[in-house]
């Protein structure tokens, strides 16, 4: 069977400026030889904000026929024995996504989308710590417990540019991870329209920060099946169209467009930096845009998008075999992405659906909670078993280089629902939440622990 993908669900709704403090100044763009030019008006409603991803960009706009694939059996016990013996680290290849943006004095993301903190929030259920901030030692240390428990064993952190409100919060969260044994690494976010000009620089200072000078206590780092080692970093939004046709055919330029020869050299710029002090560096990006991602020089591609189903995952993969190109796809829940309150006046917007699509979901009622639930669980099951045969296919670059990666989608990316810190349990919700209308189901933490119980097949 094919699919022929439209754009309805594939935005990642994540409301991913609120780090970005940069952004408030002048914006610009770059042209093929990284020169400066003026900025192209950029709307700055919370609905309009650069939240979609070059992976669902590139979908929306190439529409591909993908062949919707089931997800096969596996041999868990045969895959564990692989895994194990290939990857002596292999807990550090689960690699939570993880977003240290929240505030509460002021609020900071639990008020967007005009919600009313503390009991009116930005999120789909309400968190088990209720409207927390990601500064709180408190926080931060029963976040790292719950992430060891599960078998995880590194957070990927969300990171807006230096000295932004996720770049400070970093020293507290590696001490506090650090003390877990939980490795940290980073994911270059959109902070700029030419935040590409920084790329180099901004690897450089994360390594420099919270690698070099802390001795590596934390941060994380892989081998290969050379035995050699080094840091992997993955960006977001990196390989974008340079316009966008919308749904009343206008086409838009998307101001934050890079060139591919100006993504090479930045990727080429920074291994030459880097050459003498680590072995490898692996870079990947949020693209399905295999020629370009070879052109920009990148090393692979990561899917972050839980709206591009495990069905779709197979295509991808032998796309990216001719090319030598690694790829990671992520374990995930699926989306429950909160939704504006008020009529959106946009004849283009459609709001997201919950994934996996099993129709409309009656939140009211104890059986449609536990059909959500159970539909949440398959996902996990499916977006596992689906990465672990990919990567273990003899016909992969991942298989031939001994890279090995699982993103988790997410730890705390609460507007999008698909988080797995735990949500209250129903019956703990006060009067007042329930008329909020919260989606939280019986059992709050019922994420983690299916979490737990799928990656003790492998660990």
């Amino acid at each position: 069977m094919n699919v022929h993908l439209t754009s309805a669900g594939l935005t990642r709704r994540g409301f991913l400026m609120g780090c970005a403090g940069a952004l408030a100044g002048g914006r610009m763009r770059i042209d093929a030889k990284g020169q400066r030019g003026p900025s192209l008006a950029w709307r700055d409603s919370p609905l309009e904000r650069r939240g979609e991803s070059a992976a669902s960009m590139w979908l929306r706009g190439v529409r591909p026929d993908l062949a919707l694939e089931p997800t096969p059996s596996i041999d868990w016990e045969l895959a564990r024995e692989i895994l194990q013996a290939r990857y002596p680290d292999l807990r550090r290849r689960f690699v939570f996504e993880y977003y240290p943006w929240y505030a509460t004095d002021p609020y900071r993301h639990w008020d967007e989308m005009g919600r009313r903190p503390p009991t009116d929030l930005a999120a789909p259920s309400m968190p088990l710590l209720g409207a927390y901030d990601s500064r709180s030692r408190r926080v931060v240390e029963q976040h790292a417990r719950w992430i060891a428990d599960s078998g995880v064993g590194a957070i990927n952190v969300s990171w807006w540019g230096r000295d932004s409100f996720c770049d400070r919060a970093v020293p507290l969260l590696m001490d506090v991870m650090r003390a877990h044994d939980i490795r940290v690494t980073f994911h270059l976010e959109p902070y700029r329209d030419d935040r590409a000009l920084n790329f180099v620089d901004d690897v450089l200072y994360l390594l420099r920060e919270y690698g070099d000078r802390r001795g590596w206590d934390a941060f994380l780092l892989l081998p290969d099946a050379s035995g050699a080692v080094g840091p992997v970093f993955k960006s977001f939004r990196t390989i974008v169209p340079s316009t966008v046709t919308d749904c009343l055919g206008v086409t838009h330029p998307v101001p934050d467009y890079t060139p591919d020869d100006f993504w090479r050299w930045q990727t080429d710029r920074l291994r030459g930096e880097l050459r003498g002090a680590f072995d490898r560096i692996v870079l990947l990006a949020d693209s399905l845009d295999v020629a370009r991602t070879v052109s920009a020089g990148f090393d692979g591609v990561a899917v972050y998008d839980n709206y591009v189903a495990p069905a779709m995952w197979p295509t991808i993969a032998r796309w990216c075999a001719p090319a030598n190109l690694l790829f990671s796809f992520n374990l995930n829940a699926g989306a429950d992405p909160v939704l504006p309150r008020e009529l959106v006046d946009d004849p283009c917007y459609s709001p997201a659906r919950f994934e996996p699509d099993v129709g409309p979901i009656t939140w009211g009622t104890s059986e449609e909670r536990a059909r959500a639930r159970m539909a949440g669980e398959q996902r996990m099951l499916e977006s596992l078993t689906r990465t672990v045969q990919l990567q273990l296919d003899t016909d992969a670059a991942n298989f031939h280089r001994e890279f090995f990666l699982v993103y988790v989608n997410s730890f705390n990316e609460w507007h999008e629902g698909g988080q797995f810190e735990p949500m209250k349990s129903r019956p703990d919700l006060t009067p007042e939440e329930l008329d909020l209308a919260y989606h939280n189901v019986e059992y709050g933490d019922y994420r983690l622990r299916y979490l737990r119980q799928l990656l003790n097949r492998l660990l």
